[in-house]
């Protein structure tokens, strides 16, 4: 899958620095831990990320992500490891001394200061010259398109107007890497899916490194260049999105990360990159590269997507077909989400792309259907 690992967004295509092996990442993270008393926050992870790479960490909440974070910015010191920047040890290094900078959820404005005032508020504290702040300022209003809200106080801004002064002030005293903590937690739906392609846009202008925590899987995959699914603590897989979603590692990730149905099977065979497993509902050919042994217990992981809905009856002994029935259903607007009961009781889901205004013929509730799909549409997951 190596040569599959870059980024999917135009402006990220050709962008895949940890495929080559003579590049130096900025941000390492050395077999760091991390313990609260009895408790194990972060488990001996080791990570790179390379500079000017927009990462994601993505995980449930508890699994060590925003504790990684805050262990990067200073606030939080590793019981053992070590975490390097631009190969200096960041070890004893207290945060106002280190050249990143950190946007919280709550972005945490000071409610009696102007905007313009709450983006200079960190550029006083360094001493700098008042021309330059005002320079500095006047830079950071036109990049986050906030100039005519210049001297109003954050009561008097809407919650996307506000996240936009908090990534002003953050980035105005130009850190080597923005770290983000749920920064899009309290925008609606739609602002913060406007927002995710505006954060994109402006760090490919700044050419900086940005590091997001988020527990939204589709916040990640939209944003990062790579992710890392997280889980107690540990790492679980580190990829591009698209690696991610399509070649998950385990059931964890691929049950974490988008919709999926997991079909438990055995092996029959196994040779030549052709797996035949047989589940409960029936017989499965896969495309696989997972060493596999007759007999060995997985499971298919498929997206709904990939599974293609018809009433029309399975051939005798056919792979890759299984019947059940229609157990729930779930109209989404853009697509409708069938919930298929096969019949040893998994659930399979599937999705019908709503392409026409009105459907005829609609598949319903109780209806026997068959499912079918390609070789090479799922995963076999050994873990």
């Amino acid at each position: 899958m190596a040569a599959a690992q870059k980024s999917l967004g135009n402006i990220r295509r050709n962008f895949d620095p940890w495929n080559d092996p003579a590049a130096k990442p900025l941000i390492e993270f050395d077999h760091v831990t991390k313990r609260f008393a009895d408790s194990v926050a972060v488990d001996d992870l080791s990570l790179g990320i390379y500079t000017r790479e927009f990462f994601a960490l993505l995980g449930p909440s508890g699994c060590g992500k925003s504790t990684l974070l805050r262990m990067l910015a200073g606030f939080e010191e590793p019981t053992s490891g070590d975490i390097r920047l631009g190969g200096t040890s960041l070890k004893g290094v207290p945060p106002y001394r280190r050249p990143l900078n950190m946007m919280f959820q709550s972005y945490a404005l000071f409610p009696h200061m102007s905007v313009e005032k709450n983006i200079a508020f960190g550029l006083k504290q360094d001493g700098m010259a008042r021309s330059e702040i005002d320079a500095r300022v006047d830079e950071m209003l036109k990049l986050v398109k906030l100039e005519p809200f210049r001297r109003r106080k954050p009561s008097q801004l809407s919650g996307g107007q506000q996240q936009r002064v908090a990534l002003a002030r953050s980035l105005a005293k130009r850190p080597k890497v923005l770290l983000l903590d749920e920064p899009l937690g309290a925008l609606d739906k739609k602002l913060r899916e406007e927002t995710q392609f505006e954060l994109m846009d402006l760090q490919q202008e700044l050419g900086l490194t940005f590091v997001i925590v988020t527990h939204d899987q589709e916040e990640a995959m939209t944003m990062a260049d790579r992710m890392a699914v997280m889980r107690a603590g540990r790492i679980c897989q580190v990829a591009p999105p698209a690696v991610v979603y399509e070649a998950p590692t385990s059931r964890y990730v691929a049950d974490f990360v988008g919709n999926v149905s997991l079909i438990e099977a055995e092996v029959e065979s196994a040779a030549g990159g052709l797996a035949i497993l047989r589940s409960a509902s029936g017989r499965i050919e896969t495309e696989t590269a997972v060493p596999l042994a007759p007999g060995q217990t997985v499971a298919f992981a498929i997206r709904p997507e990939k599974v293609r809905l018809s009433r029309r009856a399975p051939e005798a002994g056919s792979a890759n077909t299984l019947t059940g029935t229609v157990w729930d259903i779930g109209y989404l607007g853009d697509v409708t989400l069938f919930n298929i009961k096969l019949t040893d009781g998994t659930l399979v889901r599937s999705t019908v792309i709503n392409a026409a205004r009105v459907a005829s013929e609609q598949i319903a509730w109780e209806e026997e259907v068959t499912l079918s799909f390609a070789r090479d549409a799922g995963v076999v997951l050994a873990e």
